[in-house]
């Protein structure tokens, strides 16, 4: 189980870490460059919001995963 969680469970966490920030930037990216209509800052804010939320419940994956690991003794 320890295994799994270290060779599988960690990487995959920070791999999709690593896309929320992208489609964050990417929402912020849409925001600023379409400041003026409000449908595409809308769009962009949309972007934001979900970025947002997708890295907080990886951040808190990763934390769940380590609670885990140092729990059974890693």
């Amino acid at each position: 189980m320890i295994s799994i969680l270290e060779n599988i469970g960690n990487p995959l966490v920070t791999l999709m870490l690593g896309v929320a920030v992208v489609y964050f930037l990417y929402g912020v990216f849409v925001f600023v460059r379409n400041a003026e209509s409000p449908e595409k800052r809308k769009e962009g804010g949309m972007h934001i919001l979900f970025g947002a939320l997708g890295l907080f419940i990886m951040i808190s994956a990763y934390g769940i995963i380590n609670l885990i690991l140092g729990t059974m003794g890693k």
